[in-house]
């Protein structure tokens, strides 16, 4: 179990470098909103990945393996959700640091705002059925089935969550200094690049068929 156990960590530690819509936007609220902010949107991340691995567990990925109805509401749910998130990078006038009001400099840390960041990461991520087929196929090879499958589930997304967070936060980081490496301009260029990323990822969802996620 050891080894099954580090394997697993090495393989969730590829996966989740890889940039993806919780990641571009780690990256994004790290030069917008600072660390501290960017951490809202890092738990709102963290949590869909317990979500994700629940519903694995409970066979959620195994029923939109098998029902076109619901793997398409899902799918376009998410594809509408990506689009619009990168359409409000794109579009976004605002100066360097600033998102809806939202100083760097002046940190206005209402419940709002911080809900929004977190709601943020959290639905790009509940809404992208790629998720639940990802956890669905990758998580039961390094289960066993002769011993108590609760413990091995919740092992499993412990060390995908801890994993995942690192990751986010190392973005963030990056964000941080890129608005400093840039003399403020990160801000604005990380937006129109995560952005445009984003409307990718969105269309490349719209792309996907059922037998192919």
């Amino acid at each position: 179990m050891e080894l099954s156990l580090l394997t697993f960590a090495f393989l969730a530690l590829v996966v989740v470098m890889t940039p993806g819509p919780t990641v571009l936007l780690a990256l994004s609220n790290g030069s917008r909103f600072g660390i501290v902010l960017a951490g809202y949107g890092i738990a709102g991340a963290a949590i869909s990945d317990a979500f994700l691995i629940t519903a694995a567990g409970l066979g959620l990925g195994a029923i939109l393996a098998t029902s076109a109805t619901l793997f398409n509401v899902v799918k376009w749910a998410g594809v509408a959700y990506l689009i619009w998130l990168g359409f409000q990078m794109l579009r976004s006038s605002a100066e360097p640091g600033v998102e809806i009001g939202l100083r760097h400099d002046q940190q206005h840390e209402t419940r709002s705002q911080k809900g929004a960041i977190f709601r943020k990461s959290f639905l790009a991520a509940v809404t992208n059925p790629k998720g639940y087929l990802f956890f669905s196929a990758f998580l039961p090879q390094f289960v066993t089935p002769t011993d108590p499958m609760l413990l091995q589930y919740v092992m499993l997304a412990v060390v995908f969550i801890l994993i995942d967070v690192a990751t986010m936060t190392l973005y963030a980081a990056l964000g941080v200094k890129a608005v400093k490496f840039l003399n403020g301009r990160g801000a604005f260029w990380i937006d129109r690049v995560c952005g445009g990323l984003l409307v990718a990822l969105g269309l490349g969802l719209a792309l996907i068929k059922r037998g192919e996620a």
